[in-house]
């Protein structure tokens, strides 16, 4: 061990964290390494690991778990994941697991969402009895175990399983949709700890049954993890035939996949040849071809957003260097993207708002970062701020917006005059509140 080991190390989490001291062209070649070897999925799909629904089914049919399975009424579509299996995602009768930090940085992506739902007749409900995943938190600073993650997925998606009851259907009926993309990689993580261990299934039943969320006394774990982006993968053809309104063949559009939709469990991500060869993981890509935007592709694309969970606590220079470096300067360089689409809260977040910080040391690569469900919107004819909600982004969105032939003045000036309404009282809302949410029909109920 060198002399320096106990000294605090350059990321500032470590002795074990060191400069390389690789010179440039050292750098190049490991760097050419690293894409040769992530690009283009050779990932070794010889070495194929056990499909984790099957021990499902033999934990079911022995009576330990409960399978909350999809059904006819989910109206489910099948697709294909990276080894080639068969993912069914449900189009109907959905349970939004919602993200605490779209809520709280991007609304817009939520909104969009429901408003697609609701113009396709899609039923739903806007659940308010969840919890965050507390992945965050996990990830981040190292808070929460193993137990506490699986007893919080288990809380939720019990939930998820009997919500229905409150509205006249059968346990079942509404089937969870993960909006974030940590919540989706972490509780598939965490589903596959629980089939595998008999211990931690033991450990984390005491826990539900205290909170009264066993069914027969046995926890109930989904069919499917099911992300929100793969329901739009699934529906972008009717979306784009039904619903499209504006051109979109103008527009250049890349995508950034995140870490944890396609590198958690990465058997489970869904890919379609049809989409960048089968190269990269199809959705959210698959939405802006549907759409006839200009898909262009970009050396870093593998990259993570700079995020990171714990970097971006401890070192939030390193995280908007890496975001400004690695992902916005090159698809401003390399795609002369116009819009660059995520799919996960954190990734939107990182690197639409450490934007502005670039322009203090000249590095003036702006690029709007929204959703996939946000374009889509705003190509079906959404309003770009009453329900896309441009307005909460710190990357300038004008520029797009006006390329799709939509004028950014007429629609703040319908804004602001729509804010005097809700001022008054007059206030829209995409569902009818009272009747979407267990909150509120509880309420009803001890009135």
């Amino acid at each position: 061990m060198s002399d320096n080991s106990t000294q605090q190390g350059v990321a500032g989490h470590g002795a074990f964290f060191q400069d390389t001291n690789l010179s440039a062209n050292e750098a190049e070649a490991a760097t050419a390494w690293v894409r040769s070897h992530v690009d283009r999925r050779t990932m070794d799909l010889g070495e194929r690991m056990d499909d984790i629904r099957d021990h499902m089914w033999e934990l079911e049919k022995e009576g330990e778990i409960i399978v909350h399975r999809i059904n006819d009424d989910h109206k489910p579509i099948e697709v294909d994941t990276l080894f080639g299996w068969k993912k069914r995602v449900p189009t109907n009768n959905l349970w939004h697991h919602k993200s605490c930090g779209q809520c709280g940085n991007i609304p817009g992506y939520p909104t969009s969402l429901i408003w697609f739902m609701n113009n396709l007749g899609i039923d739903y409900l806007d659940e308010t009895d969840q919890t965050s995943c507390t992945a965050w938190n996990y990830h981040g600073s190292g808070i929460g175990n193993v137990e506490s993650l699986a007893a919080v997925f288990l809380r939720n998606f019990h939930q998820a399983y009997v919500s229905g009851k409150q509205h006249g259907f059968e346990n079942g009926h509404f089937f969870p949709l993960v909006h974030c993309g940590t919540s989706f990689g972490n509780y598939k993580e965490i589903r596959k700890y629980l089939i595998e261990s008999a211990e931690l299934r033991e450990k984390v039943k005491k826990i539900l049954g205290k909170l009264g969320r066993l069914v027969d006394g046995k926890i109930v774990i989904p069919e499917e993890v099911v992300h929100y982006s793969e329901w739009l993968h699934v529906m972008r053809n009717r979306i784009a035939s039904e619903m499209q309104t504006i051109d979109m063949s103008n527009i250049r559009v890349t995508t950034h996949a995140a870490c944890h939709y396609y590198k958690m469990v990465a058997e489970d991500a869904i890919y379609d040849n049809s989409v960048l060869g089968g190269n990269r993981t199809a959705v959210g890509t698959s939405m802006a071809q549907a759409l006839g935007a200009q898909v262009i592709d970009y050396s870093t694309w593998y990259d993570c957003c700079g995020f990171g969970f714990r970097h971006i606590i401890s070192e939030r220079e390193f995280t908007r260097s890496f975001t400004m470096n690695r992902k916005i300067k090159v698809a401003r360089e390399e795609a002369n993207a116009d819009v660059m689409i995520g799919i996960d809260t954190g990734c939107i977040t990182t690197m639409d708002k450490n934007q502005w910080i670039g322009k203090a040391h000249d590095m003036n690569y702006s690029i709007p970062i929204i959703a996939d469900v946000q374009l889509a919107a705003l190509a079906c004819g959404a309003d770009p701020f009453k329900i896309v909600q441009l307005q909460w982004h710190a990357s300038p969105c004008e520029d797009l917006v006006e390329k799709m032939g939509i004028s950014w003045d007429k629609a703040k000036a319908d804004f602001q005059e729509y804010l005097k309404q809700v001022e008054q009282g007059n206030v829209e809302y995409l569902y009818n509140p009272e009747l979407a949410t267990n909150q509120n029909i509880n309420m009803q109920a001890s009135a």
